[in-house]
């Protein structure tokens, strides 16, 4: 064999060898840079992921199985619609906390009469008090269907304590790391009802074209479903956890946390928010097709918990979906109830000027965490007294309908003044979309309480 043919021999095989180690090379380039995204992304994720989260909780979790199971796919459409306008609502918030460096209520204490305050947050730990009765007992319900062994007392002390014990003795680093990751938790619902097979044509038309038949029961639902979307406790926790991320971040007092707002910081919130309620109305729409491909299709139109749901799906769509379902109730509760209750803590320690936050020890704050063992104590005594957990949950909608958009109203009014939020108060369009918004929760909140008294 020549020297020239020997040479291009052996070059052959070495060629080809470094063209792979540097496909590997690139290969490896290139992801990195995909982890990296992932990894940054993931980091600016924090207040709106688990606002968003929490919205479905497990009282949310019921009126949106109930909503499928009744009416099948023709209610789809209000995850897409109700999307924007919790997202928008929710960003307001965000940028009042994030430029005043003040919670929710501290603002309007500071700005409104303080009796508008008064009325509306002892309303809303009325209604988040309720709440959180009817999810520990969700909870409790749906670890039992788990294990049907296990004692129900014995389940609803041991969510009450765990809750209460994250809230008061862990740091509100860990907290708030503790609650961005129990957030995944959703995703079982998503892989739920992708192991449910759908005619995914129907699901997608009644998820883009708007139906309603215009009964009492279904225009009812509708406000339940709003209600539960775009309510007042998430108002108060996004504004008060942007100032809890100010105070970690080295922002202690409030005349750091006043200083300039950056575009990056307003731009990470945007990111934030908008891919927590994304998530939250993601699940709305996968929770309300799974039921609706599922339990309405058998004639199982009645539903009246989240572990009804959980029990009814087994049968019909096979243990995957049903193990998936309940444990996203008990997951989806525990990230609600400290949400629940920490919301109307901040807004009556702001209300009534007491020391508050997750940042400070339980001596440092006494009122502030006495206010959130108080609330969820009653939401536990509630389901020892033979309370009806679906009674509770009408009572806590009658309170948000009555405050909801009271609250909305005063967030539109701080949001687009520039006195108060500068360069980052509302556009013109953003201000127009919530009054429109509010508008849409007054009619919400009306037909809410109408119905509940007819």
């Amino acid at each position: 064999m020549s020297e020239n043919l020997l040479e291009k021999v052996v070059s052959v095989p070495a060629i080809a060898l470094g063209q792979a180690l540097e496909s590997t090379k690139q290969f490896r380039t290139d992801t990195d840079k995909h982890l990296s995204r992932v990894r940054e992304y993931w980091k600016t994720l924090g207040p709106g992921l688990t606002t968003g989260a929490a919205d479905d909780d497990p009282s949310g979790i019921a009126t949106y199985s109930q909503t499928g199971a009744q009416y099948g796919f023709q209610l789809l459409w209000l995850a897409g619609f109700s999307f924007p306008l919790m997202a928008i609502v929710q960003e307001m918030c965000a940028r009042i906390g994030l430029v005043t460096g003040r919670g929710l209520a501290a603002n309007i204490r500071f700005f409104f009469p303080k009796w508008v305050l008064y009325v509306s947050t002892l309303l809303l730990f009325l209604a988040n008090s309720l709440n959180i009765g009817a999810d520990l007992g969700a909870m409790a319900k749906a670890a039992q269907l788990l294990e049907p062994k296990l004692n129900y007392e014995a389940l609803l002390l041991g969510f009450t304590v765990a809750s209460l014990g994250l809230q008061i003795f862990t740091t509100y680093e860990k907290y708030a790391k503790y609650l961005k990751w129990l957030a995944l938790i959703l995703i079982s619902y998503i892989f739920s009802a992708l192991t449910i097979k759908m005619d995914w044509t129907n699901v997608l038309t009644s998820a883009i074209i708007p139906s309603i038949t215009f009964s009492k029961e279904q225009i009812f639902l509708i406000c339940g479903v709003l209600g539960t979307t775009i309510s007042p406790y998430l108002f108060f926790w996004q504004t008060s956890q942007e100032v809890e991320e100010q105070i970690l971040d080295g922002k202690v007092t409030l005349k750091l946390r006043r200083e300039e707002t950056s575009k990056k910081e307003v731009k990470d919130m945007r990111i934030d928010v908008w891919s927590g309620m994304f998530l939250s109305n993601l699940v709305m729409f996968f929770i309300i097709a799974a039921c609706a491909a599922t339990l309405n299709v058998v004639g199982h139109t009645t539903i009246t918990t989240a572990a009804d749901a959980a029990a009814a799906l087994k049968p019909i769509a096979g243990d995957q979906a049903y193990l998936l379902f309940a444990l996203g109730i008990i997951g989806t509760g525990m990230l609600a109830i400290p949400v629940l209750a920490g919301s109307a803590s901040y807004a009556l320690s702001e209300s009534f000027g007491w020391k508050f936050g997750l940042y400070k020890r339980l001596k440092e704050a006494n009122a502030f965490y006495g206010v959130i063992i108080i609330a969820t104590l009653i939401g536990l005594s509630l389901n020892f007294v033979g309370l009806d957990p679906i009674k509770a949950l009408l009572y806590s909608a009658v309170a948000n309908g009555l405050i909801a958009p009271v609250i909305l109203s005063l967030i539109v009014i701080l949001s687009a003044n520039k006195k108060i939020m500068g360069n980052w108060a509302n556009s013109l369009p953003v201000t127009a979309v919530g009054w429109i918004i509010t508008a849409i929760m007054v009619l919400a909140g009306g037909a809410t309480i109408f119905s509940f008294f007819i």
